[in-house]
């Protein structure tokens, strides 16, 4: 077993010595959000220390089981040892595992938009090959899943889409999939079969909660309401339940028609615009960051992530950690954890180079 992940045990009980200070003090619940960040942060704290403990124990019980075997032979020790070792190992990988999820928005719910590139057809069906594959996605990992809204593309696909995933880590999972994902194949809609490259991007934002204060002045928001619709403009409801919400001072646009109720297409749409707002304030931090650090950081939501060849071979890659796989239609079945997981160790050692995880 290689323990890979470094921690400084005496700056981790530091802190939490300095939090929990905090908790103590009598002023700490007036402001209620910013207590319970605290004790969020205090309890993972705490819960990291013990976990190291534990190990820490663990591997010192297990060092002189292997001294007394070193002296002599005892079958029942030698494989009571190699049970320890093994149950060990597979706490050690889940414990690793759990640093991945670095953000503190991780614990969120997932909001994910799609819209097809330039391309025509192509890549409006591409947009809708990636909006199963997510909702397979979702299916497997036993998430919620439901569509928000949904704009049938004119001949095929979609030209633009929403979904709402729900669950345990859902942001921290999915939040690898922000970006643009490329389509090389024989398209069927050329009818010389020839090969295409086609481009859709997917947006992904945690659902912000009541732990996230966002303030939204109503006299800056123009609401729309019209009739839902299906696919081939088919009504779905003769009232005008359908609802759209302009964000004026900023442009930022949403829409929600899934609902029969207007009222409450009106509160998802005032969930995901509080959510469009929070990630453009923490684009703009980042921003600023990358100015007083003199960091460039690639913090564009239009950078191409992932490549997706059907033809002339099967390929499923990752341009940022550089995971693929070669059975791109089990990918495509909603099998993408593999890229999940490697992402989350690729990004968790570009933002702690100095962990060695």
């Amino acid at each position: 077993m290689i323990c890979k992940a470094r921690f400084d045990v005496a700056q981790l009980k530091e802190e939490s010595a300095g939090l929990a200070k905090e908790v103590e003090d009598p002023a700490f619940w007036k402001d209620a959000s910013r207590a319970r960040q605290i004790n969020q942060k205090l309890s993972s704290i705490q819960s990291k220390l013990e976990t190291l403990e534990r190990f820490s124990r663990k591997l010192s019980d297990t060092q002189d089981a292997l001294t007394l075997l070193k002296e002599e032979e005892d079958k029942d020790l030698f494989q009571d040892t190699d049970r320890t070792l093994t149950a060990l190992k597979g706490e050690f990988d889940a414990f690793e595992h759990s640093l991945f999820y670095s953000s503190p928005y991780d614990s969120l719910n997932a909001i994910l938009e799609f819209h097809p590139g330039a391309g025509g057809t192509e890549a409006h069906d591409w947009a809708s090959m990636l909006l199963r594959m997510y909702e397979r996605y979702a299916e497997i990992q036993h998430y919620g899943v439901k569509v928000i809204d949904l704009i049938p593309g004119e001949e095929a696909g979609i030209s633009s889409a929403t979904l709402l995933i729900t669950g345990k880590m859902a942001y921290g999972n999915l939040r690898s999939e922000s970006g643009v994902h490329r389509l090389v194949r024989n398209s069927p809609f050329d009818a010389d079969g020839a090969r295409h490259t086609s481009f859709a991007s997917v947006n992904v934002l945690p659902q912000v909660d009541n732990t996230i204060q966002i303030d939204i002045n109503p006299a800056d928001l123009r609401i729309d309401t019209y009739h839902s619709s299906g696919a081939g403009g088919q009504n779905v409801n003769k009232t005008e339940s359908a609802v759209r919400i302009t964000h004026i001072p900023t442009g930022i646009v949403v829409s929600c028609q899934v609902e029969r109720d207007q009222l409450a297409n009106k509160e998802t749409c005032m969930l995901m615009l509080k959510s469009k707002l929070f990630q453009l304030e923490q684009k703009k931090r980042e921003e600023e960051l990358s100015k007083l650090t003199g960091v460039k950081k690639d913090i564009s939501f239009s950078s191409q992530i992932r490549s997706y060849v059907f033809s002339p071979y099967t390929l499923v890659k990752d341009h940022r950690s550089n995971y693929s796989e070669v059975d791109v239609h089990r990918v495509m079945d909603g099998y993408l954890q593999g890229f999940i997981d490697s992402y989350l160790k690729w990004d968790y050692q570009r933002q702690h180079p100095r962990k060695g995880v």
